[in-house]
């Protein structure tokens, strides 16, 4: 008991001297006799307070990080979706432009050539009996297409059909060993057989009837034409030629040509479904020294239907 009043006498004590110590720091203000220790238990606190927070701080970003990542994640798989739909825009964007060329460039052609047209749109490379260089066309007979129609695009020559589906048609590539053409020099009208050589459809080659008649490169080929057009109809730019293989004693002579129309990169392609009234002759050809790249780009679209 005697223990407990004198605990209670102390701390009355302490509160007392504490009370009177306020009451002399708050009246002196910044004279006052107890400002030094203030300052040292000022200093010493926020030292502590400092290093508590500092080891707090990473303890509470981390479950800060776990309440936000579920958050942060969502966000993330939203910014690749855009970016993923961008990317897409982008190529369906550049993909358009090209195909609006192509079709400018066959529209071009088929108008100066007098050729009426069904534009259509390469879906598929196979190949199909007796031809293994052929593509598939996404017409077909619901659009007029049939077999031993000339199939053309923007540069020349690019094969003749051999299927037909209701809404689909196979078109066999002059590439194709199979693949026979008739063509003749341009100018001189010297006529000779042109065939598929390999090399993935990069050269053709062209057959001369005549084995004296003179060809050098730089030349250009079109198509001869067929009785009433079909599987060829005439004037079509077929190729350049590039080399001449000497044939001495042949009764032919056999040149090698460029094929104005890429077979390795066909995309938008049409079907010849009227022939001109008359042979174009070398009209459809692009002026010399360029190539057959755009070179009707500027022709009309009066062959279309």
């Amino acid at each position: 008991m005697r223990d407990t009043r004198q605990a209670r006498a102390t701390v009355g004590l302490l509160l007392a001297s504490a009370l009177v110590l306020m009451t002399v720091d708050h009246r002196s203000g910044q004279d006052s006799p107890l400002g030094p220790l203030r300052g040292v238990g000022t200093a010493v606190f926020g030292v502590v307070e400092q290093a508590g927070a500092s080891a707090v701080r990473p303890v509470v970003g981390f479950f800060e990080s776990l309440a936000a990542a579920p958050e942060a994640q969502r966000r993330i798989e939203q910014l690749q979706g855009e970016n993923s739909q961008l990317k897409y825009a982008l190529a369906a964007q550049a993909l358009d432009h090209q195909r609006s060329a192509e079709l400018r460039r066959l529209l071009g052609l088929a108008g100066v050539g007098g050729y009426r047209v069904v534009p259509a749109q390469v879906i598929a490379r196979r190949g199909v009996p007796g031809f293994e260089e052929a593509v598939e066309l996404d017409v077909g007979s619901a659009d007029g297409v049939r077999p031993e129609m000339t199939v053309l695009n923007g540069e020349g020559l690019v094969g003749r059909v051999v299927q037909t589906g209701p809404y689909t048609s196979t078109v066999a590539l002059i590439s194709a060993p199979a693949s026979s053409v008739g063509a003749r020099l341009e100018g001189s009208g010297e006529i000779g057989i042109v065939q598929g050589a390999g090399e993935n459809g990069r050269l053709l080659h062209f057959r001369l009837l005549d084995s004296s008649t003179p060809v050098t490169p730089g030349q250009r080929i079109v198509s001869f034409g067929s009785h009433r057009g079909v599987p060829y109809v005439a004037g079509v730019p077929i190729g350049v030629v590039e080399r001449v293989e000497p044939t001495p004693g042949e009764l032919t002579r056999i040149a090698y040509a460029r094929p104005y129309a890429d077979m390795s990169a066909l995309n938008v392609v049409g079907v010849v479904v009227q022939a001109p009234p008359r042979d174009p002759r070398d009209a459809v050809l692009p002026p010399a020294g360029r190539s057959g790249q755009g070179a009707a780009a500027g022709g009309g679209n009066g062959g279309t239907r």
